[in-house]
């Protein structure tokens, strides 16, 4: 049995311990998959997240990585892949009446992206 593959040409990149929880930046991501890039940079143009930013930046960076790299036009890309994934996790104190602590998490985020080429035909 053979596995099929995809050779087609990819860029990839990826953004380390953004201090935002995965839950926030995964809403944001899931506006731009299957996008081409000119229309999700439009989208997270307009989107009032904090994560719109960095995934803005993110994007416009595997772009650049593409076209560098790879000789890719950056008009027929598309956000082929887009996931978050944990990162480290900060754990802090709050103390509270009668001597307890509750804890606080403070969640840090790993982006990563892969643009391909859309084979237009």
């Amino acid at each position: 049995m053979e596995i099929e593959r995809d050779e087609s040409p990819e860029a990839r990149a990826y953004v380390r311990n953004v201090r935002i929880a995965p839950q926030k930046v995964r809403v944001v991501v899931d506006l731009v998959r299957g996008k081409n890039i000119r229309d999700a940079l439009a989208i997270l143009n307009h989107t009032p997240k904090r994560a719109s930013l960095v995934v803005t930046k993110l994007i416009k960076s595997a772009a650049a990585n593409a076209e560098h790299n790879h000789d890719l036009d950056s008009r027929d890309l598309y956000v082929h892949a887009i996931w978050v994934d944990g990162g480290p996790t900060l754990k802090r104190i709050h103390p509270r009446s009668r001597g307890q602590a509750f804890p606080i998490l403070k969640r840090s985020s790993h982006i990563s992206v892969v643009l391909r080429p859309r084979h237009r035909g």
